[in-house]
């Protein structure tokens, strides 16, 4: 079943329905993850109701260490890789993965080019060495589109980039315009460098380009990025859905070797703040030790990098609360049908923390720390329900007019809450 842009240009469609894009980051499983753990892995995130699954088609560079020796090119004696010759058996195998994973319900988003592999990106300072010819790229994107379009996936050009030079950029208009020709129907976007926020203008005006995906990132000093490029993306004149597509990892510590490691709490309200800011087509969670494909004792960060501490045994990261806090979220918009809901610039708090948004019936605000709420809206023509998110208990609650605005009063619960207005 293929996902396709509707026709508001906000949001996602799957056979006519509103689709709500609900992605896990598992980067690497096709270098890293065996075939039963795969099926392991397929059945308890179907279970959640997830839907979408970005994976990476190469080698993810900071991958954890694998007990599988498998590589997607020819490799030669003195450890260089031949990007002209392809192997069969990893591709037949990445094949056998997507057709389990597509078996179950699940998009693929398949990342084509991760910045390691393309000049003058950010990584080169950590990665020198495995840069792919221009000339190859081509020729690569040909072949994986062969491999995978029969699983109408959903094409990742860039992964984790900035647009450092004219070189750069060329690597990934070529893909682009590679897929565009050969595939034409396949949804495309770039998966760009945490808190990027301005793509080269030929990205920006190309027909090509289906949707906007952004990075938050793990950095602890810029967490609003959540909300605050949502709402960049959301107001350019080409309109096209927005997703976040790497907001803080459950269980990633932050990045550039700072203590501390991020909650499901966290990881939780950057989404909402991502969804009500203008990143209402959907979101994508990600787990400390999925994305990596990790197993206990085996190294992580073999190639220096961010500055990320371990990552948890795949297992475990598989059962964090917070994919559950996720796959809330999809239930809460399908049920009040948020969809592609519109950011709206209606609270007076001086914060910039607390999101309102809303459609013709429905009116939702996140609401992080517990505090009066004051509006520049009608709120006497709403019945409110405040969802208390993390016991996920439905409480009345009457909003009031007071000194010209309205006002939410303080709830009695302790920690973040949803607020849902319905026109009476």
């Amino acid at each position: 079943m293929k996902v396709n842009i509707a026709a508001n240009r906000r949001t996602f469609e799957e056979q006519g329905e509103s689709f709500f894009y609900l992605a896990d980051t598992v980067w690497s499983a096709f270098t890293n993850a065996t075939l039963a753990e795969w099926e392991e892995y397929l059945d308890y995130r179907k279970m959640q109701g997830f839907n979408v699954l970005q994976i990476n088609v190469l080698r993810q560079w900071d991958a954890s260490e694998s007990d599988l020796d498998l590589e997607p090119f020819k490799l030669l004696e003195d450890g260089s890789t031949d990007y002209g010759t392809f192997n069969e058996a990893y591709f037949d195998r990445a094949e056998e993965m997507l057709r389990m994973a597509v078996e179950r319900g699940f998009t693929p988003a398949l990342v084509l080019l991760w910045c390691n592999y393309v000049p003058d990106t950010w990584a080169t300072k950590f990665q020198k060495n495995s840069k792919m010819p221009l000339d190859a790229v081509e020729p690569y994107v040909t072949y994986a589109v062969s491999r995978f379009s029969k699983f109408d996936p959903i094409y990742l050009v860039s992964g984790d980039t900035d647009f450092p030079s004219n070189e750069a950029i060329a690597y990934y208009q070529t893909a682009l315009e590679t897929v565009n020709r050969l595939n034409p129907s396949s949804l495309t976007t770039l998966h760009i460098q945490g808190r990027l926020r301005d793509i080269p203008e030929k990205f920006m005006n190309h027909e090509g380009l289906d949707f906007y995906m952004y990075q938050s990132g793990h950095n602890s000093e810029f967490q609003y990025m959540s909300h605050e490029i949502a709402e960049h993306f959301y107001n350019q004149p080409q309109m096209r859905p927005v997703i976040n597509g790497e907001p803080c990892y459950e269980q990633i510590s932050y990045s550039r070797n700072v203590y501390g490691r991020y909650s499901a709490g966290d990881a939780r309200k950057a989404a909402w703040q991502s969804l009500l800011a203008g990143g209402g087509a959907g979101v994508t969670y990600g787990a400390h030790g999925i994305w990596s494909w990790h197993k206990k004792g085996k190294k992580f960060g073999i190639v220096e990098g961010e500055g990320f501490d371990s990552p948890y045994d795949w297992r475990a990261a598989l059962r964090f609360e917070g994919a559950w806090d996720y796959s809330f979220m999809k239930y809460l918009f399908l049920q009040y049908k948020l969809v592609g809901v519109k950011p709206l610039d209606i609270v007076l708090n001086a914060t910039k923390e607390i999101r309102a948004a809303g459609n013709e019936d429905t009116l939702v605000l996140y609401v992080p720390v517990n505090t009066k709420v004051r509006l520049n809206f009608p709120v006497e023509e709403y019945r409110f329900t405040t969802i208390d998110l993390v016991h996920r208990r439905f409480a009345q609650t009457d909003a009031f007019h007071e000194n010209d605005y309205g006002v939410l009063p303080m709830h009695e619960f302790e920690h973040d809450v949803l607020v849902i207005g319905t026109k009476k």
